[in-house]
């Protein structure tokens, strides 16, 4: 798997923590943007959603907003 997958998150979304546990026990590596640690990172949110939600899931050029509710298109896409 050689996809580059960036997720935005804040510490107090469940959904974020989820995602993240879920991607380390299936051993896929992320870089993660904390959008409270950085403003520059809710802008990039609101550029490629048009929303101010995380978590945001970029996995090469698919973006996904929410995790539970894209897992099947994640899993698919990180086979």
């Amino acid at each position: 798997m050689t996809a580059s997958l960036k997720i935005y998150t804040i510490p107090t979304c469940s959904d974020c923590q989820h995602a993240k546990r879920y991607f380390k026990e299936q051993q896929v590596p992320y870089t993660e943007y904390d959008c409270t640690q950085n403003p520059d990172y809710a802008e990039e949110v609101r550029q490629l959603t048009g929303k101010q939600m995380v978590p945001t899931i970029v996995i090469d050029d698919k973006v996904f907003v929410g995790f539970a509710d894209n897992l099947t298109d994640i899993r698919e896409l990180l086979k």
